[in-house]
């Protein structure tokens, strides 16, 4: 990860941390700093994955994946082992 002093605030990233921010506070009036509502994102990101490699011990691969691929987090299941050499 390259660090950055500043952070560009495109359109659809603006949207995203509205959004965002609407799910972290604590309700209509509340507007919490966009430091805590990165650090939920990443820590819901972290806990995510997490529960998902829990998961795979006890559900089917086939329900982990239709339950919790999105854009960020994906999963693929192989059914059959290939080569990576030919």
């Amino acid at each position: 990860m390259t660090r950055r002093t500043s952070l560009k605030i495109t359109d659809e990233r603006e949207r995203r941390l509205e959004r965002a921010t609407e799910i972290v506070a604590s309700g209509p009036d509340d507007d919490p700093p966009m430091s805590v509502v990165i650090d939920a994102a990443l820590a819901h990101l972290v806990e995510s994955e997490e529960n998902i490699r829990d998961a795979r011990d006890e559900y089917e691969p086939v329900l982990i994946q239709e339950l919790c691929n999105t854009s960020v987090l994906g999963l693929q299941y192989r059914t059959r082992i290939k080569s990576r050499w030919r």
